[in-house]
């Protein structure tokens, strides 16, 4: 499915009376925090450290730690600068994103394409001097996928855009692991596979709640494209094969008793919310009796406690 292209920005929104460069300082400053998304920056983070642990099988060097955690900031902030860059027309249309930086004219466009590139060179010098070249072109590609192949090719052409998008966010796990061995292994793979199931199931209930907005811009988001019933039952299919492809790492040696119960548990739930949702949409429930946000929620406590439990895990074996 092809997309056309919105109209630009509504006159009045950006740059309205002023350029960028004469708005107050302390308002510029956290106008160039918020182009890195700090919020989305925080569960990539999650997905990182605990990996480091899992490949130290104890405490990694905390020098190590801090440096892959500087560098993925600054991979993924200017990612999401360059996404904002991109998507500046429709954003100020979406009720969900009407106040970003661009759209309110605190930073101008120029300003935000220099910067988003500037962060991608910085945190891929950073990554390769400091930490290793394997980490370093792993950040890189996440960034490029992130920016060509889904803001720029998938995500206004097809409804499975989150679904192959999302790769972008599951290679940091990679990069935990590769910052502390220099290489590659099983772990890391089922962990990243861990992510790209959950990916779908953890953005379609959100896609579910704000589908008119998507809808507006001519993204089509599986919700917009597709019925609640269809919607819900995708969801219950990734969730079960996320579940499944989480309990891989115990059989093959990587993780104890510790990380098992916490993935069955976790997952266990994940699995009932799942459900729950799946059974209100086929009733054809709506609106707010849908829920759908409580599976959104959940799906960030639940990738929180999973990977809490991997670091976890490798001190109580």
């Amino acid at each position: 499915m092809c997309v056309t292209a919105v109209e630009s920005r509504p006159a009045g929104i950006v740059g309205a009376s002023q350029s960028p460069s004469r708005r107050p300082i302390g308002a510029r400053v956290m106008a160039f925090v918020a182009l890195t998304k700090p919020r989305i920056i925080e569960l990539l983070l999650i997905t990182t450290v605990p990996v480091m642990f899992l490949a130290q099988q104890g405490v990694p060097d905390l020098k190590l730690v801090l440096l892959t955690c500087v560098g993925g900031y600054l991979s993924a902030g200017g990612a999401n600068a360059l996404n904002m860059y991109i998507d500046r027309d429709i954003d100020a249309l979406m009720d969900r994103t009407s106040q970003r930086p661009l759209v309110t004219g605190m930073v101008s466009p120029r300003e935000c394409l220099a910067f988003g590139i500037s962060l991608g060179v910085i945190s891929t010098l950073l990554f390769g001097l400091t930490v290793n070249w394997l980490s370093a072109w792993l950040a890189l590609g996440a960034l490029l996928f992130y920016v060509v192949v889904y803001t720029m090719i998938l995500k206004r052409r097809t409804s499975q855009n989150i679904v192959w998008g999302g790769i972008a966010g599951c290679l940091p796990v990679l990069i935990g692991w590769s910052a502390v061995k220099d290489s590659m292994s099983w772990a890391p793979v089922i962990l990243f596979l861990v992510m790209f199931f959950w990916t779908p199931p953890h953005y379609w209930p959100l896609s579910m709640k704000v589908k008119d907005d998507y809808a507006r811009v001519g993204v089509p988001m599986l919700p917009v494209v597709a019925s609640n019933k269809v919607v819900a039952k995708q969801i219950v299919i990734y969730s079960w094969v996320m579940v499944a492809v989480s309990l891989l790492l115990t059989p093959l040696g990587y993780t104890g008793w510790f990380y098992t119960t916490v993935a069955l548990l976790a997952g266990g739930f994940w699995l009932w919310e799942a459900h729950g949702l799946q059974n209100r949409a086929r009733a054809e429930v709506s609106g707010g009796k849908l829920k759908e946000m409580r599976l959104f929620h959940w799906s960030i406590t639940y990738v929180s406690l999973l990977f809490v439990a991997i670091a976890v895990d490798p001190f109580l074996r």
